[in-house]
């Protein structure tokens, strides 16, 4: 009996492997989907959440996130270092403030970087590293044919190589999925590859937000040398 279930084991691990190496990297990114957005929630999503910011010798940051997808809605409350300042944008039209006043003094604005163009980066920040795995099928996203295996701090992961349309982005990115849920657990980019410049992203636990599990902690290093960056850390509101 204990020689047929060690065997049933080793059979059964090997069929998942196998299983693995035959899934091409769309079938890969749809069973990721899959794990993180069960309910197909993230082009709907309407909600808020906060986001608690931490990194060396500098004040912790916390940002207020609201969406509206449907609506065209994005709010962004950055509180830091005593000070406030929001973003507020609809459709097209954007505004912005610092500590409640709509009206900022240049100096102010540079200070605190407040432009709308700033604003819609911020925006698309946090949609895109939130909305992840699912933003992988956004337009203008080109996801490679194949499915790589890399080991990184010691686990073994199904990897997936995207890169951009000129107009979207440049960087190359590599995404880690677990090879037995597809929980997304790694996530790296290059501004170039060979000079192994960017940064990678240790993603642990998970917060569910409408449906959608996101990571709720998010480490950042960079590729060179390991050294650390700062942590994100993802809170219901």
């Amino acid at each position: 009996m204990k020689k047929y279930l060690l065997l049933l084991v080793a059979t059964t691990l090997a069929f998942g492997k196998s299983v693995n190496a035959q899934l091409t990297a769309d079938e890969v990114l749809q069973k990721a989907i899959a794990y993180h957005d069960p309910n197909g929630n993230w082009n709907s999503l309407n909600t808020s959440f906060k986001v608690v910011m931490e990194t060396p010798d500098r004040p912790e940051r916390t940002s207020t996130i609201s969406v509206d997808f449907p609506n065209q809605l994005f709010l962004l409350k950055v509180d830091q270092n005593g000070n406030t300042y929001t973003y507020n944008l609809n459709g097209n039209d954007c505004s912005f403030t610092l500590n409640g006043n709509a009206t900022v003094s240049e100096a102010d604005a540079k200070k605190f970087r407040l432009s709308c163009e700033r604003g819609n980066f911020m925006k698309n920040y946090y949609t895109y590293l939130y909305g992840l795995p699912m933003k992988l099928k956004d337009p203008g996203t080109k996801l490679d044919p194949k499915v790589q295996k890399k080991t990184f701090k010691g686990k073994e992961y199904l990897v997936l190589k995207v890169t951009y349309d000129a107009e979207v982005g440049t960087d190359d990115w590599y995404f880690y999925f677990d090879p037995s849920t597809y929980a997304m657990e790694v996530y790296q980019f290059y501004h170039d590859e060979s000079k192994n410049d960017g940064e990678y992203i240790l993603l642990s636990g998970l917060e569910e937000i409408n449906g959608i599990k996101m990571p709720k902690v998010r480490a950042w290093y960079v590729n060179k040398d390991n050294k650390y960056l700062g942590t994100d850390t993802l809170e219901k509101i």
